[in-house]
């Protein structure tokens, strides 16, 4: 039996505790920071820590699970880097046993389904130019490597003006231009108002190192980001990707008891308040660039808990053919479409419509053997998929009745599910799903449910994987923790 009491007062309490975004450490930021240890030694001297703490037993860095192999590329590059440069004797064994992790991860990099890291084209070129002339990698070659450097020019060549402002997301990855690429970098207009770039501690740490050394915006932001354990998070703030996130998982239920609804209102009050009514949102209030994925998400979470809001900045990411994320993105996000496709929705808008049959067309032909989706935000399909299942549930139901079959089918024996190994975090998208569209009139069997229900009680509680795709693999924890709760309530309402 679902405690519905206890998982309701634990739905209280995140509602009172979410706010600016947090975040587990992650190795690639956290080896960035490690390079400030001339200039701030406690700060360096505690990410050094954290590094020598966290090398895996391969010799990389990254995730310990799953094994992703961008993830593991440029943390283990970056941190290698890091402890050549600033740390003790007993750290050039740690390089040399990293050293020998990186060919078979090379190797591993086409394995990865949803693809690259974000900005991992423009990374990964500078990192192993740096690793080579420290003499930490050897002369081996790989060919998704070597193509990359051409994948980075292009890029580079679409930027406005040739520069790289606040205003473009190329901002989040400002350290891939290295100490010899600053001419690109439009200076007096890159930093948000919190002193950061980008909200990326990897990008404002080498702002602070190499572009205004010791500026004391970007060095209070490192310190204001920085974990109690001496890491760093790949993001920080979102404070607009947490409370939203976290909001439309519990407005999936069928009804919220008046304590939830009123801890809510704040948290509606700061969308409300970030929203630009031409375009949108972003997953922070100060973060400058805006995006179709938190403006179709926020856009839906508004709608259902009363709040007026036009759905105008919705058609402000319309392309051809799909609905954009980012300008200047390299490929389409499907997650993006998914929640583009329910604001529309919301918005009122018929099946049938040109806006909302585009975005069907799209998902569609982006469906990996038809069966489900793939997204670059996350490296599971249970996400994009199920939130596509609770998109469509009594409005496209033809798109998504192979990936109700296959999220079905793919159930563990013990009632979990997960791509890589079971997880809660992706038997609770699952339940989600599945109880959505059992509401909306389909059958799901129950024993399904139950045995998803059961076991996501279990282990609810254990340790997160990070399956979330930024510059490397994170986990935004009170995210997942309210799509946990929120399954798990969805299933006892029936």
């Amino acid at each position: 039996m679902i405690d519905t009491g206890l998982i309701s007062h634990q739905m209280q309490q995140l509602l009172e505790d979410i706010g600016p975004g947090w975040m587990l450490s992650t190795a690639y930021d956290t080896a960035w920071i490690a390079r400030l240890s001339d200039r701030d030694p406690e700060l360096g001297a505690r990410a050094l820590e954290w590094l020598r703490a966290n090398q895996l037993p391969d010799g990389s860095w990254g995730a310990p699970s799953p094994r992703y192999h961008h993830d593991r590329l440029i943390c283990t590059l970056a941190a290698m880097t890091a402890l050549a440069k600033y740390g003790n004797e007993q750290d050039y064994q740690r390089c040399q046993r990293a050293q020998l992790a990186l060919r078979p991860i090379a190797n591993g990099l086409l394995a990865d389904p949803p693809g690259a890291t974000a900005g991992f084209e423009m990374i990964a070129p500078t990192l192993l130019k740096e690793a080579h002339d420290l003499n930490l990698v050897g002369d081996w070659h790989n060919d998704v490597l070597d193509n990359l450097t051409r994948y980075r020019q292009a890029k580079l060549a679409m930027l406005p003006g040739g520069m790289i402002s606040r205003a473009v997301t190329v901002a989040y990855s400002t350290e891939m231009v290295g100490p010899d690429g600053l001419h690109l970098l439009d200076v007096d207009h890159l930093q948000e108002a919190n002193g950061s770039v980008g909200h990326s501690p990897s990008a404002t740490a080498f702002f602070a190192l190499h572009v205004r050394p010791d500026d004391p915006a970007a060095m209070n932001y490192l310190r204001n980001a920085t974990t109690d354990s001496g890491g760093m998070p790949v993001i920080w703030p979102f404070d607009v990707f947490e409370p939203a996130w976290t909001l439309w998982n519990f407005s999936l239920l069928d009804e919220q008891n008046n304590t939830l609804i009123e801890l809510s209102q704040r948290h509606l009050d700061f969308l409300e308040n970030a929203w630009d009514p031409t375009i949108g949102i972003g997953q922070a209030a100060g973060f400058t660039p805006k995006d179709g994925d938190d403006t179709g998400l926020i856009y839906e979470v508004l709608k259902a808990y009363g709040r007026a809001v036009n759905p105008e900045p919705i058609f402000y990411y319309e392309e051809d053919d799909y609905y954009r994320c980012f300008a200047l993105e390299s490929n389409p996000s499907i997650s993006t479409n998914v929640h583009i496709l329910s604001a529309l929705r919301a918005a009122g808008l018929p099946k049938e419509h040109p806006s909302v049959q585009k975005v069907i067309s799209f998902l569609q032909r982006t469906q990996t053997i038809r069966l489900f989706w793939f997204d670059k935000w996350h490296s599971s399909p249970y996400y994009p998929t199920a939130h596509l299942i609770i998109a469509s549930a009594g409005y496209a139901d033809e798109l998504v009745d192979n990936a109700v079959y296959w999220t079905i089918e793919t159930q563990n024996q013990d009632g979990s599910w997960g791509y890589y190994m079971p997880t809660a975090e992706e038997t609770a998208y699952c339940l989600q799903a599945l109880t959505i569209w059992k509401r909306s009139g389909h059958p799901v069997p129950d024993d399904v449910l139950q045995r998803g229900a059961a076991w996501l009680q279990h282990h609810m509680d254990h340790p997160l994987p990070p399956l979330w795709i930024g510059k490397c693999l994170y986990v935004p924890v009170y995210v997942v923790r309210s799509a946990i709760l929120s399954a798990l309530m969805l299933v006892a309402q029936g």
